[in-house]
Parts: structure tokens; sequence; C-alpha cells
């Protein structure tokens, strides 16, 4: 503890302070938060805690230059302590500062050579880098030095996998699935990675099996009860909403659009998660005119959470969406465009901006509401394919990911989603064109060009070489790994190998399948 930490604890008055201005910034009051711990910091310039959260207020308020060199100073303050730069280099991730990310993964495991977190996060950012060789080099003399760590075993054998040995791989999980593990995520983590692989071999009645291993063992790691009955409410909220909308609102809405707005075109390339929106999105961004940003954050902090009570998503009112006056939408716009710029040094420098975030479509009326200009493409695969992809997904557990513990759920939330989208289609009014993954596969020039001519653009020989632009680029999205490699058909008709498993919910998903021309 340095000797400036003690004497702020020892000082009632400046603890006081701290004590609040963290209690501001748990609860998003960020302004407030900012200023308190810009008044600390002045006194007790030597703590890294207090420069640490004061770049988490700054990030909070869109500063993100002083959130920079709030995290600068963090680094400085922290050479030895690599829990807090992991901690660092996550906010960073957050800023979408990778350069400085990375430097902060790298310290931490050189700032505590022994510990076994600190080298399986660096790994993992290689790995996630596409930097295979260096993960691989980090993660074998963690296993070496720590051949009890679940984790590291669960690490090594993804990567294994990544590169493309699933037989090792596949000997390291099924050995970590028989231990006593002290985490349980590790199990379950594990029978994920084990159902893909066996997947890719063929051996469909095993991934199967693993994949119903990984849904038991981690409902239990979660009041899985719970999370459905909150989504389940919040999806009540949001059909009254729907049911409410009348034919002509957008078009209303639409002659509401605030005087001088941004040359740049905003569009927004949704639909349901794992339709193939990450497919489009780097076909679509390797053209030089647009710049594709890849699930940002923009549009949930400075919009939604400003609009939706925390423990009430999606519980807003027709009414509510009708009385926000200009200068209230005018000032989402302009936090929602700052926010999204965060990491384009030196402004867009496209006309179209281009925002790819599949689960903010279940909010496309509010989108509507503050873009009512937006240009709207929604991804289409088939609802078979779809479930069975996302039940592969091993997801953090939300109100909304809970839905994927089980294909029932799964298929609930597949309706839920898409009646969103059939019903703004249906009231109409906006811009919006449906891309089916299976017609792109097909045929990516032609399907990519139409999605490209509706952004009001020519097709660029350089979206057709779109995985190998995607090669250099970071991407957040989970599937970031599958759109480094050439189109290939082989997700098509996925849902055939589990045809069985899906038969009790066939006739669930029937009405999407016969409104997306898919026999």
């Amino acid at each position: 503890m340095s000797s400036e930490l003690v004497k702020l604890q020892n000082s009632p008055r400046a603890a006081a302070r701290w004590q609040k201005a963290q209690q501001q910034l748990m609860g998003k009051r960020f302004a407030s938060a900012l200023a308190g711990y810009q008044d600390i910091v002045r006194r007790f310039p030597g703590v890294a805690q207090l420069w640490f959260e004061l770049g988490i207020a700054a990030m909070g308020e869109l500063e993100f230059d002083l959130a920079d060199q709030a995290f600068r100073r963090t680094m400085e303050l922290s050479a030895k302590d690599a829990q807090m730069l992991i901690l660092l280099a996550q906010q960073y991730q957050r800023l979408r500062r990778l350069d400085q990310a990375r430097r902060c993964f790298e310290l931490a495991a050189a700032a505590d050579p022994s510990s076994a977190h600190a080298q399986i996060n660096l790994a993992l950012w290689h790995e996630k880098d596409r930097q295979l060789d260096k993960a691989w080099d980090v993660i074998e003399n963690c296993v070496a030095e720590h051949p009890g760590e679940g984790y590291a075993v669960y690490v090594k054998a993804f990567i294994l996998h990544r590169k493309g040995m699933g037989a090792e791989a596949e000997t390291l999980l099924r050995d970590l699935i028989q231990r006593d593990l002290p985490d349980p995520n590790v199990r379950v983590s594990s029978h994920y990675l084990l159902a893909e692989i066996l997947d890719e071999a063929g051996q469909y009645a095993g991934a199967l099996r693993h994949l119903l291993d990984a849904k038991s063992l981690a409902r239990q790691t979660v009041n899985a009860q719970q999370l459905e009955q909150d989504y389940d409410r919040a999806d009540v909220r949001r059909r009254e909403l729907l049911a409410a909308l009348a034919p002509g609102i957008i078009q209303r809405w639409r002659q509401e659009i605030p005087s001088g707005i941004n040359p740049c075109r905003l569009a927004f390339l949704g639909g349901h998660p794992r339709s193939g929106t990450t497919l489009l999105e780097q076909i679509l961004g390797a053209h030089p005119e647009i710049r594709a940003f890849d699930e940002p954050v923009a549009f949930v902090n400075e919009i939604w959470d400003q609009l939706a009570p925390m423990n009430a998503p999606h519980a807003l009112t027709l009414n509510e969406l009708n009385s926000l006056n200009a200068s209230r939408r005018a000032e989402m716009r302009r936090r929602h465009q700052k926010s999204l710029l965060r990491e384009v040094e030196g402004g867009a420098g496209a006309k179209v901006l281009l925002v790819k975030n599949p689960s903010p479509t279940m909010a496309l009326y509010l989108w509507l509401r503050i873009f009512p200009e937006l240009k709207v493409i929604i991804a289409i695969r088939d609802p078979r394919d779809v479930l069975i992809s996302c039940f592969f997904q091993n997801l953090t557990l939300t109100a909304t990911n809970a839905n994927f513990l089980s294909l029932n759920r799964a298929a609930k939330h597949y309706a839920d989603l898409m009646d969103v989208w059939l019903r703004m289609r249906e009231l109409g009014g906006f811009d919006w064109i449906q891309v089916r993954y299976r017609d792109v596969v097909a045929d990516l020039t032609g399907e990519g060009r139409r999605a490209t001519e509706f952004l009001q653009l020519s097709w660029h020989e350089d979206q057709a070489k779109f995985h190998e632009s995607a090669r250099r680029k970071f991407l957040f999205s989970p599937t970031y790994h599958d759109v480094t490699r050439p189109l290939q058909s082989r997700s098509v008709d996925r849902w055939k190998n589990y045809a069985e498993a899906l038969a009790p919910i066939q006739d669930r998903l029937a009405p999407y399948c016969r409104e997306f021309g898919f026999e």
C-alpha cells in the first residue's frame, strides 16, 4: 500500500469525498463523479486506484482523451501490480484503444511471471489478435508452471483447436471434464468446446450430448429461472408497445429530423444473433467509404440506458417515445456519435457509418425514434440454423442469454426478436432491406452489391476480398475467427444434423421459415 493511499484513508474528509465519488460512479452520475475524482487526485496524485476510477468516470462522460491520460497515469503507478494492469487492459478494450490494451496485458505478465491469471489473459489476447504462435508460447509456459490450473489447460485446448489440432484439444478437454475443479465454469467451457470439435468432426450425437451437459452445468451457476422471468416480463411490455404503434408513426417521426444532422449517413445492421451480421459487416466494411463498427456500446450506453430503467428493460411506452422532445433527441444523437467515434482517430472520414449489433434489433422502434432517417439492414438466416448456432455459443448468462440454455427458450427468443422486426417492417416509413445469409454464400458479389447500393454506394473490388481485410482487424464479435476465412457453405442447412433435437419446436419456427423463404 502506497504512503499516499494511507494518508488518503487517514483523512476523514478526503476518504468521505472518495466514497461519494465512487457512489456517483456506480450510479452512472459520471459528471459529478469526475469532478470529485479530479479534486481528490490533485491532493493525492500518487494513488493508482483514484486515477483508474477517474478514467472510468471520464469514459462515462465521453471524455476519451482524458480517460486515456488517467489510465496512462494508472499504468505508471501500477508497474508491479499485475491485477490492476489486467483491469486496466480491460478498460482500454472498452475505450477501443487496442495498442494500450495489449501493452497492459504484456506488462501484467511481466510484473508477475508466476501469475497464471496474467499469463492466461495475455494468451487469450494474442489468440484474438490472431497471433497464435505467441499465444501458444505463453499458454505452454503457463501450463508447465501451473499444471493444476484448470482454466489454463482449457485455454491450451482452445488454442490447439484454433491451430487445427482438434484431436489433441479433445484429449485435454476430456481429461478436464473428469477433474474435480473448483471453478464449474471451466467444465462448462470444456463441454462447449468439445461439442464444437465433435461437430466439426461430424460426430453430431456426441456434440449434442456435450452441449446439453454444458447447459445443465451452466444452469447451476446462476438463478436461471429468475433470469427467464425477468426476460419474460420485459417481453410482455415490449409487445404492448409494439401493439400500440400505429401505421404512419415513423413517417411522423421522420418529419422531426433535426436540422444540421451529420453529413455521414447512419445505417444499422441487425437481425437475430448468428444470422450472418458479422459476415455482412465485413463485406460492407471493406468498402473505403463505409466505416463499420463491430458491436459498439454507443446505442446502449447513450440512448437505451438513458431512457429505460435499469431494473425494467424494454419498459418504454408509446407516450414516452412520443414525448422525447427535440433537444433531448439532439443530445442523444450527439452523444451517440461521439461515443461511436471513440475508436476512429481524426473523425470517421467515410460517407456511411454502419453500426452492426444484432441484439439491439429488439429496440428498433427506439433507433427509429432517435434516428428516423436510419437505413436498416436485417440479416436473415434459416431460423433452424440460427438456433443451432446460438445453442453452440458459450455466453455470459444474462436475462437475454439465459434463453439459450434450452432449444425451446431459444425458439421463443427468436420469435420475440423477429416479431419486433416484422412489426416494424409492417408499419413502414423507413428505409430497409433484408439480406439472406444463404444468398450471400451463394452469390457474394450479387448480394454484396445489392446491400452496398442500398447504402447509396457502388460496389468496390475490395469487398470481394473481405476476409483478407478482416485478418488485419481486431474484432469484438464472438464470430471473429470465422470471418477471416473465405466463404464456405458448411453453415447452410447445418440444422439438418440436429433435426431430431429440433423436431419438438419445428411447428413454432414454421411461420418464420415460411415468411423468410425457407421450406
